[in-house]
C-alpha cells in the first residue's frame, strides 16, 4: 500500500465505468437498516382477543386518567368479549399499551386492531415517549378513524428508537364516549425489498438541485424507507416534526429556570426529540434543512403568555421580542454545538404567516374553533411585524453558510403578491436568502388539478424574479381519498409537469424536497400523494419523472443560492507506515461498511483541508486494490450496498482476506 495517493477520475470515465453513479457532495444519507434475517416474516409478538378475560399489557394513561378498563361482554368482533374503556372525562383518556419493555428499539412493527366508540366519535391511534433529555412527546400515528361501528386498523407501522424511554401506544377520541378495542395484535414488519434497478432521482437531478426528503425518528426503523432514502433522496434531510417549536421549546425547563432566576425572557430548549435523525445526519455527513423557527402552528401557547402560563395574558411586544431573540439564539448555538459536523445549509425562519387572501392571520391561539388559522404572534404584535425581527435575529445567530428562507403553502394563491412584496423588502435589508414553496399540491382527477401546472409555473417564475433562491420544500401531490390506483396516471402526468418546470427554472431552484417517501408514511396517506407506494414500489409518478432522463455523475456542490462546480484535483497522501486492511470498505473507521464510507472518501478527495482519512481508513478504502484512493472506490461501495456486486475487487483478487461473515450493515 506504500505510495498510495488520492486522485479523481474524470466525470466521463466515471459515467462510462458504471451506471450506479455517486455524488461528490453526498452519496447517501443513511445506512440502510437491514431486516432481521433470523426472524420469521410477520412474526406475531403479542396478540389478544380478550376472550380469556385478561387485560395483560393494558392500562389507563396515568393517575390523572379516569378511564375504567374492563373486559366486557359486548358485540365483539370475534367471540363475545372486548376491552372496554369507560368513565373517560378527557378526550386523551383511554387504553394504553407499553411497548419498550416488550419490543426492540430501531425495529419496525405493525399494529392490527379493531376499535369502536360508543357513539360517532373520531378515534386516533397515538404514540407517547420520553426523549433523551427527559421531555415527553405525543404523536398521532393514525387519525380520524371514524366510528359508528367497529373499524379495523390494519397493519399500521410504528417503531421507537433506542434513545426513547417510557414508550406507549394508545387510543383516544375527540370526545369522552366509551371506547372499545378488540382483536389487538403486534407483529414484526416483514423485510422490505426495494427495486434496486431503478434510476436514482438524486443521480439524475443532483447537478441541478438537491433532491431530499423529510424524515422522523420512526421512519428510521423501516428498512424499505431507509433503502429508498439512501438511493433516491440522499442530498438533503428535513426533520419532519422534531425541530418545530413545540418539540424544541422545553416547558418544564423554562418554568424551572423562571422559578430559579426570575428571568421570564429566556425560554429553555431541547433537541432530544430530533436526536436520532440528527445523530445519523452527523455520522453520515447529510446536509440538513432546519424547519422551522417562527410559526403560528405547533408552537405552545405558554411561550407567549405571562409567567409562561397558557391561561395568563399575552406578554408585551417588547418582552416577546426578547423571548424570540433568546429562543433563536439558543436554537442555533445549541444545535451547532451538539452537531458541529452537520451542514445546516438552510433554515425556514418564518413559516405560513399569510392567509390565502394575502392578509395576516387573526389574533389568538390556533384551535379547532378557529380552524387552526389564528396566530399567537399576531395576538402579541397585532400584525405581521414580527417577521422582520425574526429574520434579523436569525441572520445574527445562524451559522455561516446557513441560508434563511420564508416558507409557505398555497403559495400560488392571492397571497403570492404579499409574499413577493415582503421578500423584496427583506432582501433590500439583507435579511433573507430565499423563498420556500411548500408545494402541497392536489392532482384531483387530472383535469381539475389545483393548482394547474400553468398557475404553479407562474408562481415559480414570480418568486425567482425576486433574485432570491427558491426551494421546493415539502412536495407532494394528492389524488382523491381512498381512490386506489385509478388516478395514478393523472398523478404521473402532473409530477412530470412539475419536474419539467423545475428543470426549466433550475438556475433559480437549489433544492426539491419531497415531504416523505412513500404513501403509507405520508401526512396525507389516504390521498396517496408520493411517488412510492405502501410496499415501497415505484408508482407511475416515479417513472414519469425519470422517463427520458439519465443518471449522471454529480460533480457540483449545490448551495442554497448558487451552484458551484467542484474542481478536480490530485491530492497526495503521506503515509510512511501503511497498515494492513482490517475491514474492506470501512473508510471512516466505524467498524461498518455502508454508504457513509463512500461519502467520506469523496469528501476527503474534494475537501482535503476539512476531511482526511486515517492511516487505517486509507488502507480500508482501497477496495479496488489500485493503490489509489479514488471516486471508483466510493462507487464500488455503493454497488456493494445496492447488492449489485457480491464483494470488492480487493477481496475477490485475494489482495486481502475475505471480510468476516455477518459484518455490520
Amino acid at each position: 500500500m506504500k505510495g498510495k495517493k488520492f486522485r479523481r477520475f474524470t466525470a466521463g470515465l466515471l459515467a462510462a465505468a458504471m451506471t450506479c453513479t455517486a455524488s461528490v457532495q453526498a452519496l447517501a444519507a443513511f445506512p440502510a437498516v437491514a431486516a432481521d434475517g433470523q426472524s420469521a416474516q410477520g412474526k406475531v409478538i403479542f396478540s389478544t382477543d380478550f376472550e380469556d378475560g385478561s387485560l395483560e399489557g393494558f392500562d389507563k394513561r396515568g393517575d390523572d386518567d379516569t378511564t375504567e378498563l374492563t373486559v366486557a361482554e359486548t358485540d365483539a368482533v370475534s367471540g363475545s368479549k372486548a376491552l372496554s374503556a369507560a368513565g373517560r372525562t378527557q378526550s386523551w383518556n383511554g387504553p394504553s399499551f407499553r411497548i419498550d419493555q416488550l419490543l426492540e428499539p430501531n425495529k419496525e412493527y405493525l399494529l392490527t386492531a379493531s376499535v369502536k366508540a360508543k357513539n360517532y366519535a373520531n378515534i386516533t391511534f397515538s404514540f407517547q415517549y420520553t426523549d433523551a433529555e427527559g421531555v415527553t412527546h405525543y404523536n398521532n400515528i393514525e387519525k380520524d378513524i371514524q366510528s359508528g361501528g367497529w373499524k379495523k386498523i390494519d397493519k399500521v407501522p410504528f417503531s421507537y428508537t433506542a434513545d426513547m424511554k417510557d414508550v406507549f401506544i394508545y387510543f383516544e377520541t375527540n370526545n369522552t364516549d366509551d371506547l372499545f378495542v378488540d382483536d389487538f395484535s403486534i407483529t414484526e414488519a416483514p423485510p422490505a425489498q426495494i427495486e434496486n434497478d431503478l434510476k436514482s432521482i438524486a443521480n439524475i437531478f443532483g447537478n441541478d438541485f438537491r433532491i431530499g426528503t423529510a424524515v422522523t425518528p420512526e421512519d428510521m426503523s423501516s428498512s424499505g424507507f431507509m433503502q429508498i432514502l439512501e438511493k433516491h433522496f440522499y442530498q438533503s434531510i428535513t426533520v419532519g416534526n422534531q425541530l418545530k417549536p413545540d418539540y424544541v421549546l422545553n416547558e418544564a425547563a423554562t418554568k424551572a429556570y423562571l422559578e430559579e432566576t426570575g428571568d421570564d425572557e429566556t425560554p429553555q430548549i431541547s433537541f432530544g426529540a430530533a436526536k436520532a435523525v440528527l445523530d445519523y445526519c452527523q455520522k453520515n455527513h447529510v446536509p440538513v434543512r432546519l424547519h422551522t423557527l417562527v410559526w403560528h402552528s405547533q408552537t405552545p401557547e405558554w411561550f407567549f403568555k405571562e409567567n409562561y402560563d397558557a391561561s395568563a395574558d399575552y406578554v408585551s411586544k417588547e418582552k416577546m421580542l426578547k423571548r424570540m431573540e433568546n429562543y433563536i439564539k439558543a436554537y442555533f448555538e445549541t444545535i451547532t454545538k451538539l452537531y458541529p459536523d452537520v451542514d445546516f445549509y438552510a433554515c425556514d425562519v418564518v413559516n405560513e404567516a399569510w392567509l390565502d387572501d394575502g392578509k395576516p392571520r387573526e389574533p389568538g391561539h390556533p384551535a379547532e374553533s378557529n380552524r387552526w388559522m389564528a396566530s399567537d404572534w399576531v395576538a402579541v404584535f397585532g400584525d405581521n411585524s414580527f417577521i422582520e425581527p425574526a429574520f434579523k435575529f436569525a441572520r445574527q445567530y445562524a451559522p455561516a453558510g446557513c441560508k434563511l428562507y420564508y416558507n409557505d403553502f398555497n403559495e400560488y394563491t392571492a397571497k403570492m403578491p404579499k409574499i413577493y412584496e415582503m421578500a423584496m423588502d427583506l432582501k433590500e435589508k439583507g435579511l433573507i436568502d430565499g423563498i420556500g414553496m411548500q408545494s402541497h399540491l392536489d392532482v384531483r382527477q387530472g383535469q381539475d388539478a389545483y393548482p394547474s401546472l400553468q398557475d404553479y409555473e407562474t408562481a415559480v417564475a414570480k418568486y425567482i424574479s425576486t433574485g432570491l433562491d427558491v426551494q421546493i420544500t415539502e412536495l407532494d401531490a394528492t389524488v382523491p381519498e381512498y381512490s386506489d390506483d385509478r388516478y395514478f396516471e393523472a398523478q404521473a402526468k402532473y409530477y412530470k409537469g412539475l419536474f419539467d418546470i423545475y428543470e426549466k427554472y433550475k438556475d433559480g431552484i437549489s433544492a426539491v424536497i419531497f415531504w416523505g417517501i412513500n404513501d403509507t408514511k405520508s401526512w396525507r396517506a389516504t390521498q396517496q400523494p408520493l411517488i412510492f407506494d405502501e410496499n415501497f414500489l415505484a408508482k407511475p409518478a416515479y417513472y414519469s419523472i425519470v422517463e427520458g432522463r439519465e443518471e449522471v455523475v454529480v460533480t457540483t456542490s449545490t448551495q442554497p443560492t448558487t451552484t458551484t462546480t467542484t474542481t478536480t484535483t490530485t491530492q497526495p497522501v503521506t503515509n510512511d507506515d501503511p497498515l494492513p486492511m482490517t475491514l474492506c470498505g470501512d473508510a471512516n473507521d466505524d467498524n461498518e461498511v455502508n454508504m457513509a464510507d463512500a461519502v467520506f472518501i469523496m469528501q476527503c478527495i474534494t475537501n482535503p483541508d476539512k476531511y482526511q482519512l486515517t492511516k487505517q481508513g486509507e488502507a480500508n478504502a482501497d477496495v479496488d486494490a489500485s493503490l489509489d484512493i479514488t471516486n471508483m472506490d466510493a462507487l464500488y461501495i455503493q454497488k456493494y450496498k445496492l447488492n449489485l456486486i457480491s464483494d470488492f475487487p480487493a477481496v475477490l483478487d485475494r489482495q486481502v482476506l475475505p471480510r468476516p461473515t455477518g459484518g455490520a450493515e
